[in-house]
């Protein structure tokens, strides 16, 4: 099956899944650093605040690419459930670009 470009809302859902994983394992390590070895807690801080936006920001282009790119509704379920647990939204990323979600689909 040939693989099929990314629509801009596809391309923005990408991105945001990177950049809400990016900072869930900023925060991670933050929380590392803060409670594991009680060095600093300038991770969370940062990291918490930048979590906090990239969620949000997140969520926003999840429900943007519903409608957008007409997603079933088991599809915006998953990509908004997939923001709760660590590092998980890369993988519905890739999973959503493989079954061709993220591109346009015809109407």
């Amino acid at each position: 099956m040939p693989v099929k470009s990314l629509s801009p809302a596809g391309r923005l859902f990408a991105i945001a899944a990177f950049v809400e994983a990016v900072t869930w394992a900023g925060l991670l390590i933050g929380m590392l650093l803060k409670y594991g070895t009680q060095t600093t807690d300038l991770g969370v801080w940062l990291f918490g605040r930048l979590h906090g936006l990239a969620f949000l920001f997140y969520v926003a282009v999840s429900l943007y690419a519903w409608g957008k790119l007409k997603w079933p509704l088991w599809a915006v379920l998953v990509a908004l459930l997939a923001a709760m647990p660590p590092l998980v939204t890369v993988p519905v990323e890739m999973w959503f670009r493989r079954i061709g979600l993220l591109s346009d689909r015809p109407a």
